[in-house]
């Protein structure tokens, strides 16, 4: 089971750096800001509490949590370690960062 994020604009999900991160992604990477997160890390964080929130309204809160959680990720991405979410706020700060009036939709 597993959360479905993307970043939108009115034109539809935004364009970021080359990545293949989250649960499931494209092979040779994706420019989409879409990421997949394993319901596993919602025992540190509730990401539903994104959803239709802008990009810039997220900046501050996103580098506060990051900070307490650090980005150490663990070698598997399955384990509900604050390393592995913190390092997924990571990326989803740096595409709110890149299109802050952009908004944030969870499925």
């Amino acid at each position: 089971m597993s959360w479905d994020l993307y970043v939108r604009d009115d034109e539809g999900v935004v364009q970021v750096d080359k990545h293949e991160e989250g649960g499931t992604f494209v092979l040779g990477g994706s420019k989409d800001a879409e990421l997949n997160i394993t319901y596993n890390y919602s025992n540190i964080f509730a990401f539903r509490t994104l959803n239709g929130k802008t990009c810039e309204d997220c900046i501050e809160w996103l580098e506060s949590l990051i900070k307490i959680l650090g980005t150490d990720r663990d070698e598997d991405y399955w384990e509900s370690t604050e390393g592995n979410v913190g390092y997924c706020l990571s990326v989803i700060l740096s595409w709110c960062q890149q299109h802050p009036k952009a908004y944030i939709t969870i499925y």
